[in-house]
């Protein structure tokens, strides 16, 4: 793996959210971090950061070539490789507003430093060996997770969960390669391996990438979340089911047909699965220039969901409207929503399952809240459908890369065990179970290219 990379080169950049607060960030990496920051830095009593101990908060000032002072600061040192990077790290402790973080950035780049790419601080920590690469993805899934549950798996791949286990798989493909090719090497004093042996390793190392891959949509709706729209007529709910959802007024809710003209969106957390919710316009047939384009807008969004949300009035008789409607939800992922309930019932369940069959009907009442809890227990069933464990240490799978490596090592071991079961020669084997071991280790990044590191990282905020 060749990677680009200038280890005589020290980066810089303001770590924390932009804006007021209590406290902002600008954190350095790379030999020159402490002998730049202490061009800068002025300490009371007249001490150096180049005599800090490693670990160590240091009080005193930023100050500009002149000696006026940007900002009153605490200095972090930490040495290197006990550092984030495995380099020598510096993070100056500013007062949290836009401009001492950018006086204090500007004074060291001025000194000599690079502003840092997006996420050149964790590459680096990829790069030095302190994180895998499916560690370093989890930073970003630790900062951008929207659950505790989210939260809680991104925190098992940091701590090298995933890590653990494909090295281990990967590991018995390696030692089963070298057990073939000692065999094509020494014919006469090894020989060839046991057909038996070969094909056990396969089945284990296969039986464990189905169980990974098992995981992996829900593993993606985990991280980034289940685009769910919620659809029906005009007037029926679709708002005020939005709004109980979010536990806030979010939309405008009148008894006008035809209010909600534009999608709104809110992320709500249900069931600890964070729901990517959108308030679509009611759809109907209408001659309204503006109503239409909502119109075209909220079936479009139906067509591209993970989960619908199929809003009728279940006080009154299905129109020509509602069952086109349900007719176009027919094989998605959906839940039926009859509203309404404090009103009253016009339609019975088998009504509703002979338009839209195999699909769960729960009946509630957005203006009480009556039959919420049930809504959003059955549309958590919807999406975990399969049941896969969640809870303890259980391992999901997260990202598309991942699940895109993981399959493609399965196809190289079936198409080993394909040539096994053929009597073919043993070095045949060996190729598949070779490219097989490759796309494990694009997983942990022992055998990734340049681009697909740099594509990683790209999607790193700056600083981190």
């Amino acid at each position: 793996m060749a990677v680009e990379f200038w280890s005589d080169d020290t980066i810089a950049a303001i770590s924390t959210p932009l804006g007021e607060g209590g406290i902002g960030i600008v954190r350095l990496s790379g030999p020159d971090a402490v002998s730049l920051v202490d061009q800068a830095f002025v300490s009371p009593k007249g001490r150096r950061l180049a005599s800090a101990r490693n670990w160590s908060l240091n009080f005193g000032w930023i100050v500009d070539k002149h000696g006026e002072k940007i900002d009153e600061v605490i200095v972090s040192v930490m040495r290197a490789p006990h550092s984030y990077t495995r380099e020598d790290v510096v993070e100056i402790n500013c007062h949290g507003g836009l401009i001492p973080l950018q006086g204090v950035l500007e004074r060291i780049l001025e000194l000599g430093a690079r502003l840092a790419e997006p996420g050149e601080f964790t590459k680096r920590a990829f790069l030095h060996g302190r994180l895998d690469l499916s560690q370093a993805e989890a930073v970003i899934d630790v900062i951008r997770a929207k659950t505790d549950r989210g939260h809680r798996l991104a925190m098992r791949q940091l701590e090298g969960s995933l890590s653990r286990v494909i090295k281990e798989m990967r590991g018995k493909l390696v030692g089963l390669l070298a057990g073939i090719e000692a065999g094509i090497d020494f014919p006469d004093e090894v020989g060839d391996m046991e057909p038996e042996a070969i094909r056990q390793i396969i089945d284990d190392v296969s039986g464990e990438i189905a169980k990974m891959l098992a995981t992996a949509d829900t593993g993606r709706l985990l991280r980034e979340g289940i685009d769910t729209a919620i659809v029906g007529k005009p007037n029926v709910g679709k708002s005020s089911l939005l709004n109980r959802l979010v536990r806030e007024n979010r939309a405008i809710v009148t008894d006008v047909p035809g209010t909600t003209r534009d999608v709104i969106e809110e992320i709500v957390n249900i069931g600890g699965f964070p729901f990517v919710v959108r308030d679509t316009a009611g759809i109907r047939h209408t001659e309204d220039v503006v109503e239409k384009i909502g119109v075209e807008r909220a079936i479009a969004l139906m067509e591209g969901a993970d989960l619908v949300l199929c809003v009728v009035d279940g006080s009154s008789p299905l129109d020509d409207d509602d069952i086109s409607l349900l007719q176009q939800v027919h094989g998605k992922t959906a839940v039926l929503v009859a509203n309404k309930s404090d009103i009253g019932s016009a339609e019975s369940d088998e009504r509703y399952r002979e338009i839209l069959p195999d699909v769960p009907i729960v009946r509630i009442s957005a203006a009480t809240g009556e039959g919420l809890e049930k809504l959003e227990q059955t549309i958590v069933e919807q999406v975990i459908q399969g049941g896969i464990d969640l809870t303890g240490d259980s391992l999901v799978v997260t990202r598309a890369r991942h699940k895109q490596a993981l399959k493609e090592a399965a196809a190289s071991l079936e198409a080993a065990r394909r040539t096994l079961e053929m009597g073919l020669p043993q070095d045949l084997i060996a190729i598949d179970i070779r490219e097989a071991a490759e796309s494990l280790g694009e997983v942990t990044g022992e055998s990734v290219t340049d681009e697909v590191i740099e594509r990683i990282f790209a999607d790193f905020c700056i600083g981190k």
